[in-house]
């Protein structure tokens, strides 16, 4: 059996590859195309912003980026929601994304929680 890695980092990044994966398949309908390219920032921006927490100044500063983070992963899993309900792709197609997705929310919640707790 696969043992299954668990660096946050490399997470973020194929979350995002997975995010590009799903855009590059919508069709070409003004509102797939909307959702798209919302999805294409937020659903990207997380791993890029972990980058930016990893050199974070401060407790302060560190919990500031982790909530940037959670929000635009929030914001991924509506637009994921919403490709899903139309439905613009199968919606069998996006259960695994938007699996992770909850599963990288709920990382960054506790993540917040943890680090106000040491502040």
């Amino acid at each position: 059996m696969e043992e299954r890695r668990f660096d946050l980092e490399d997470r973020l990044i194929d979350f995002a590859l997975r995010v590009d994966e799903i855009v590059e398949s919508l069709p070409s309908t003004k509102l797939a195309n909307h959702i798209g390219n919302q999805l294409i920032r937020c659903g990207t921006a997380p791993a890029l912003n972990y980058g930016e927490a990893q050199s974070a100044e401060s407790t302060a500063d560190f919990i500031h980026k982790l909530k940037i983070i959670l929000k635009e992963l929030r914001e991924s899993r509506i637009c994921l929601k919403i490709i899903q309900k139309k439905p613009l792709l199968n919606p069998e197609r996006l259960v695994a994304i938007i699996q992770e997705n909850n599963e990288l929310i709920a990382i960054f919640l506790k993540s917040i929680e943890t680090a106000k707790k040491k502040k």
